[in-house]
C-alpha cells in the first residue's frame, strides 16, 4: 500500500524522540486490582464500553449500559458483567471463546475522570448472581466474569477536550445518520427508514430486559 503520509512511526525510539517518557506519578497510578477508590468508581458508572479480540484478530468495543453499579464487584480480582437482550451477534462472548484478554473502559454521566481495567474474561452462569442482577424481575441469561489484572484512572482531558458533558457545545444532530438508516443502507434492505425505525423502536420497548 502507498503511503500517503510524510512519516510512519515504526518504533519506540522514534515515538520517544516526539513524547517524553511518562513520570513516576503516572506510571504508579496502576495496580492489579479493585480498591476502594476503583469501588466506588464503578458503582456510579451507567456506561462501560468492553474490548476483546477475535480469532481473526480484529478487535471489537462493546457498550454496556444498565443503572449505576450494574458491574458487579465479587471481590478485589473480580468483576461481573450481566448481559441484557441484544441483537444476538454475540461478539463479545465469540471472541473471549477464543481469547480471553478484555479491557473495560468506565464513564459516569457529568464526570470528567475515567477508569481502566484490563484482565481476561470468562462466560458464566450463576442462578444466584443472576438473580441478584435481574432487573424488571428478568435475569441475565449470561454473566461476563473478569479477573482483574490493571486498573487504573485515567485523566479528564478527553472529556474537556470533547466537551461531552456541555450540552451547549453538543453538535447539531440534523445530518447525523441513525441507526436505521445505517442498517438500511449498509444491509441493502427492501425495508424503508421509517420501517426500520419501528421496528428498532419496539425492540428496545419490549426487550430492553
Amino acid at each position: 500500500m502507498e503511503n500517503i503520509f510524510d512519516e510512519v512511526i515504526t518504533t519506540r525510539a522514534q515515538l520517544r524522540e516526539i513524547y517524553d517518557e511518562p513520570s513516576d506519578v503516572v506510571i504508579n497510578k496502576e495496580i492489579d486490582y479493585i480498591d476502594d477508590i476503583c469501588a466506588r468508581f464503578i458503582a456510579a458508572s451507567s456506561f462501560i464500553v468492553v474490548g476483546t479480540r477475535g480469532a481473526d484478530d480484529r478487535l471489537d468495543l462493546s457498550p454496556k449500559g444498565d443503572p449505576a453499579g450494574f458491574v458487579h464487584i465479587i471481590d478485589k480480582k473480580t468483576l461481573i458483567i450481566p448481559d441484557r437482550p441484544g441483537n444476538h451477534r454475540l461478539d463479545t462472548f465469540e471472541n473471549v471463546l477464543v481469547n480471553n484478554q478484555v479491557a473495560l473502559f468506565f464513564v459516569i454521566a457529568g464526570n470528567k475522570d475515567t477508569l481502566r481495567v484490563t484482565g481476561t474474561a470468562q462466560i458464566v452462569r450463576d442462578k444466584t448472581l443472576q438473580d441478584k442482577l435481574a432487573i424488571n424481575g428478568r435475569p441475565p441469561a449470561l454473566l461476563l466474569a473478569v479477573t482483574v489484572e490493571n486498573a487504573f484512572m485515567h485523566c479528564s482531558k478527553c472529556m474537556v477536550r470533547s466537551r461531552l458533558w456541555q450540552p451547549d457545545k453538543w453538535p447539531d444532530l440534523t445530518n447525523v445518520p441513525s441507526l436505521a438508516e445505517g442498517m438500511v443502507a449498509h444491509g441493502a434492505l427492501s425495508l424503508t427508514r421509517t420501517e426500520m425505525q419501528g421496528l428498532i423502536d419496539d425492540d428496545s420497548e419490549a426487550r430492553l430486559y
